[in-house]
């Protein structure tokens, strides 16, 4: 009897311990949250600092120099650098806010294009619009806009067509609201668009060596209301005559397009001295 309580007893006691070891320990507390960004610090690599802003960032000198003759080119343009005007170098670096290289490059590149007139130890001045000189480039400039015309129009595509169209309308939307400037670069950008569909690389490189003499010119026919209105008009029969495919209808209303713009120029300049 005595032999089958110790049995027992030691059963009981093999059974308590399997039990105490059996339970499992209760979870770790949550940590905070300080702690576990500590915890995923030690984790994570190290972040890189941020790299300095790379050296292509800032404006080239080519930019520089090309944005001044920019800018310049369409101050003489559209008359507010007047003819006759001399030109003070230190004035026009405070106006467009560049240094003097920039500015001096363009004042060369600008007397190169006959825009500016040199002189001797003295600074530049605005070339005066010369009623010789605009009379040959009306003759010169009609023509290759004629030719130009004639070549696009016998090829041009619907596409093409409709760009010209959306020009026109971009035209008449500054005209309405009397904005010169916009006028005049939607203007260039259709009679480029027209030599561009051409197809001659020759006859539209010779017309953008032109254009640089020419734009003051057409420009400046766009001050006399009457005569922005009739070029309105012009634009609108030459866009038909496109759409209709007419290429020597498109020759020939380019060419009196380019002659009555231009005459207007010429008629309201004084005649040169005679001898």
């Amino acid at each position: 009897m005595e032999n089958l309580l110790e049995v027992h007893n030691q059963i009981l006691h093999t059974r308590r311990r399997k039990v105490k070891s059996s339970v499992s320990r209760p979870p770790a507390p949550p940590l905070r949250p300080s702690a576990r960004k500590a915890t995923a610090a030690k984790a994570a690599p190290a972040a890189k600092s941020p790299r300095p802003p790379a050296a292509a960032d800032a404006p080239r000198k080519g930019d520089l120099n090309g944005n001044a003759l920019a800018a310049l080119r369409e101050m003489i343009v559209s008359g507010e650098l007047a003819p006759g005007q001399r030109l003070n170098e230190r004035q026009l670096c405070e106006q467009l806010a560049i240094s003097r290289t920039p500015v001096r490059e363009a004042l060369k590149a600008l007397t190169q294009e006959g825009l500016l007139q040199a002189h001797p130890n003295r600074s530049p001045v605005v070339a005066p619009l010369d009623a010789a000189d605009t009379r040959d480039l009306i003759q010169v400039v009609s023509a290759i806009e004629a030719l130009a015309g004639e070549l696009a129009a016998a090829s041009v595509s619907e596409a093409q067509v409709a760009e010209l169209g959306i020009l026109h309308y971009t035209m008449l939307a500054h005209h309405a609201r009397q904005e010169m400037s916009g006028y005049f670069a939607a203007n260039k950008a259709f009679h480029r668009r027209i030599v561009e569909y051409a197809g001659n690389p020759v006859l539209l490189w010779v017309w953008d060596l032109l254009s640089l003499r020419v734009d003051r010119a057409r420009y400046a026919s766009n001050q006399w209301p009457e005569r922005w209105q009739e070029a309105t008009a012009e634009h609108a029969r030459i866009l038909e005559l496109f759409t209709a495919r007419d290429a020597a209808g498109v020759g020939q209303a380019m060419r009196e397009h380019v002659r009555k713009g231009l005459s207007v120029v010429v008629a309201s300049l004084p005649a040169p001295p005679t001898a």
